[in-house]
């Protein structure tokens, strides 16, 4: 977290931000493998040509780097997915087409692919999936995107729906009538996505069973994303991942089954799980440290040397831009860094002229745990906001909380998460640590209770089962390994 913002956004554009949570990435590190035409960043392929679809790549490759939090590094991982995708790649459509494989930086579900070879993963689905093959799966669907020229149109219809939008706005010169027609365009846009997933679903499963690995992991994968999706709409209304712009699983998953059979009875084909678990062990989990972390409903940063903690009723995610938050009434917070000349008092920034509708008789100059700090309300666009910023050393940080009705109980909610913002202290900070990705072997005596127990995690025994791809009620293997998520 913690970036700051322009300061030409209007108040409602910069809390509306908080209710549509965006997708979060970041990369991996190191040339692949022998084969030529396989890289990891920060390498790129120096014989691919820079025209066409790969200038396309090219360009758009940097702004995704730099937007989702950078490059994430881990030489194990990286050299099982050079090889891995080495295999597809001369299994499928098109061997002769380089590609950079990178891993994003973030602990959120999801994979794409960009024109010219450009493919993503982040390290939050490497660490949901269980085995070689299930990644395998992931990155054949991938590379059916970019053989089949899938991001190609779809560089030419956002195009197209983009012109048209404006053709509305300037012609009409009705907000709302190029609102809808941007929505109608982006639902027209969704629906060609569908077909495009299903038909690189098909090409992914036969290029993996060429491959030799499972041609079964595709549907596996897919009910463990399905699963995780379950199991953060638990803890959160609006968590996007990988399934949020994919067709509906059980229809992709009876897909990908029947699919599999064309290629094989279940059990052929490599799976290769202790090795891929192996190779995940120490891989950071959930928050990138400097972001800081979410614990529950508290967010730390110990580089920052900050802390609050939000009521219960919010569901926080941390992304590099902001901490966001969503309630179920309706209600969302955003807090974010902002930059405050050091002379300038507080509570005369609130009244600069940054924010849409402030009542300026509700400015109010104020402490919080012996710290500089002003509250203030502004009403806007059938919004009122309740906003508050807390002056930390050099640093100044802005609480933005949003609500169709501010009732006596909702503000109280937003002031008591604001009363919490403190300094950490040095011991504090110091105990503070990332979570990690371990890959343990199964006891004799271990069960799924007592492995679960292990967990650092919130809901530690649904989050053990996902990660491992195992069903309630079931026990693992004497001698197999799972993945334990600790300190």
């Amino acid at each position: 977290m913690v970036e700051t913002l322009p300061t030409t956004r209007t108040m409602a554009q910069r809390v509306m931000l908080a209710a549509g949570l965006a997708l979060v990435f970041g990369l991996g590190g190191c040339k692949l493998s022998n084969d030529e035409r396989i890289y990891v960043d920060p390498i790129r392929p120096a014989a691919a040509t820079r025209t066409g679809d790969a200038e396309i790549g090219e360009r758009e490759h940097p702004k995704i780097v730099t937007t989702y939090g950078g490059i994430y590094e881990n030489r194990a991982v990286e050299k099982r997915l050079g090889q891995v995708v080495s295999k597809l790649v001369a299994a499928s459509d098109d061997p002769s087409q380089p590609y950079r494989v990178t891993i994003l930086n973030s602990p959120t579900v999801n994979a794409f692919a960009l024109p010219g070879g450009y493919l993503y993963v982040t390290r939050g689905l490497l660490e949901l999936a269980s085995d070689t093959s299930e990644v395998a799966a992931v990155l054949a669907h991938e590379i059916a995107h970019v053989t089949s020229r899938h991001a190609i149109e779809r560089e030419d219809r956002a195009q197209a729906a983009a012109v048209a939008s404006q053709v509305v706005a300037d012609v009409l010169n009705d907000e709302q009538k190029a609102r809808q027609t941007l929505a109608a365009s982006e639902l027209e846009l969704a629906s060609f996505s569908r077909a495009q997933e299903l038909q690189a679903d098909a090409i992914g499963v036969r290029t993996i069973a060429r491959a030799g690995f499972d041609p079964y992991a595709a549907a596996r994968f897919l009910k463990a994303m399905d699963r995780y999706a379950d199991l953060a709409r638990a803890g959160s209304d609006n968590n996007p991942d990988f399934l949020s712009s994919h067709p509906s699983t059980p229809e992709r998953v009876e897909r990908a089954v029947e699919q599999a059979r064309q290629h094989g009875a279940p059990g052929s084909g490599v799976v290769d799980r202790d090795g891929y678990l192996d190779s995940l062990d120490g891989m950071l989990y959930g928050d990138d440290p400097g972001e800081g972390y979410i614990r529950g409903s508290t967010f730390v940063h110990p580089g920052l040397g900050i802390t609050f903690t939000a009521s219960k009723d919010y569901s926080l995610q941390n992304t590099a831009k902001a901490v966001l938050g969503t309630a179920a009434d309706d209600t969302a917070l955003r807090f974010d860094s902002i930059d405050v000349p050091a002379g300038q008092p507080l509570a005369t920034y609130l009244a600069s002229g940054w924010m849409s509708g402030l009542e300026e008789s509700s400015v109010n100059p104020t402490t919080i745990n012996g710290l500089e700090a002003a509250t203030a309300i502004a009403r806007s666009d059938g919004w009122t906001f309740r906003v508050a910023v807390v002056r930390s050393g050099s640093e100044t940080y802005r609480f933005i909380f949003a609500a169709r009705n501010l009732t006596a109980t909702v503000d109280s909610r937003a002031l008591g998460t604001i009363d919490s913002f403190r300094r950490l202290t040095a011991t504090e900070a110091a105990r503070i640590r990332p979570l990690r990705v371990r890959a343990v072997t199964v006891g004799a005596g271990d069960t799924t209770q007592s492995l679960s127990a292990r967990m650092a995690t919130a809901n530690r025994y649904a989050t053990f089962l996902v990660l491992n791809g195992l069903e309630p009620g079931t026990d693992p293997e004497p001698g197999t390994k799972v993945k334990i998520i600790s300190y």
